[in-house]
């Protein structure tokens, strides 16, 4: 009798966790639709870039003697230094399957505490390390609470909406804090320029840069995915669902820091008020450039051209001198309009 040789009747088991991440990423045979939501995010793109044209159009129509200046442009990109990288944390947490309501008051608490008297003494590395900290921090709790307290993260991130712009108005005494001139270094973030930018700008191109790699080209970027798409076969493939979740929204909060550092070089200021409405901007932002409110999928680049398309929106309005409430009114139409066609894209692939 001949002896089987184990190896040869059953082969080794594939990576479930691996093969997990890959699914959640890659597209797979045209018979399930994951094909053809590629080409639903490749078109959206291309229809994001349509709509930026048609709004420099109407830029250079009803603006023709500041839109297109060197100042306006410049001042517009600052602008969307500071709710961009914002928006690249908001990105990863809705792609992951959640949402963050408080991304516009954890920067103002974070600019409010790195502008006390007691911080500014360090000096201005110190202002934005504590900045970027508070941020990161304020972005672990809810993490925290979502992850294991299983708190829905609309509770949790509202309630943490209330609490830190609570704190920061506390801690300034409803004040605006100026960065002394001990401190103009971090000012100069705002006023110096390269190539004709602010540094500000550089900064907001490597975090996006910096987030499409994690995004695109890391586990850590694959696992959001596969926690977005379908959280409990990511959890039976061995991935902590709970931990990541966590990091989630520790990485939206370092960008909220970081946005704190921005805004105070722009302004010179630490205020409760900084990042009125924030949130709307960073969601409408993420919602338009494909990414789905369910998780699962979505792209850092759809995200800051849903972005620019908003910034655009806006300058036009103080161009044309328009009334800021029909400005709001007419962003939540544009993200009524965007969720009814993410739905029916999605209807159309599947």
């Amino acid at each position: 009798m001949t002896e089987v040789n184990p190896q040869k009747v059953s082969a080794p088991e594939a990576d479930e966790q691996a093969r997990v991440e890959a699914a959640a990423v890659a597209p797979s045979g045209p018979g399930n639709g994951r094909l053809a939501l590629g080409r639903i995010g490749e078109a959206r793109h291309l229809g994001l870039l349509i709509a930026l044209a048609l709004l420099a159009a109407v830029g250079l129509i009803t603006a023709p003697d500041t839109f297109a200046t060197t100042s306006n442009m410049v001042s517009l990109l600052a602008l969307a230094s500071t709710i961009g990288v914002i928006t690249v944390g908001s990105t990863f947490v809705i792609i992951g399957g959640g949402i963050d309501l408080s991304v516009g008051a954890i920067m103002a608490l974070a600019s409010v505490w790195a502008t006390t008297l007691a911080t500014q003494q360090y000096g201005p590395v110190v202002m934005a390390i504590c900045a970027i900290l508070v941020g990161t921090g304020a972005g672990l709790v809810n993490g925290f609470l979502i992850s294991y307290g299983r708190m829905v993260p609309f509770i949790a991130t509202l309630a943490m909406l209330v609490a830190a712009r609570g704190l920061a108005q506390r801690m300034s005494e409803r004040r605006t804090q100026l960065v002394s001139q001990d401190n103009s270094a971090l000012v100069e973030l705002s006023t110096t320029r390269v190539l004709g930018l602010p540094l500000l700008v550089y900064i907001f191109a490597v975090v996006v840069i910096i987030g499409w790699l994690i995004l695109n080209r890391t586990t850590f970027g694959r696992r959001t995915y596969a926690v977005g798409g379908n959280p409990e076969a990511a959890r039976l493939a061995g991935i902590d669902v709970r931990r990541h979740t966590m990091l989630l929204y520790a990485l939206s909060g370092l960008c909220c820091g970081i946005a704190a550092v921005i805004i105070m070089a722009r302004t010179t200021t630490g205020s409760s008020t900084h990042g009125d409405l924030y949130e709307l901007d960073a969601i409408a932002a993420v919602i338009i450039g494909g990414t789905l409110l369910t998780g699962g999928r979505g792209t850092i680049i759809g995200s800051i051209l849903g972005l620019l398309i908003f910034t655009v929106i806006t300058n036009l309005f103080i161009l044309n001198g328009l009334n800021t409430s029909d400005q709001l009114i007419a962003k939540g139409l544009i993200i009524i309009v965007a969720v009814l066609l993410q739905r029916r894209s999605l209807q159309t692939a599947t």
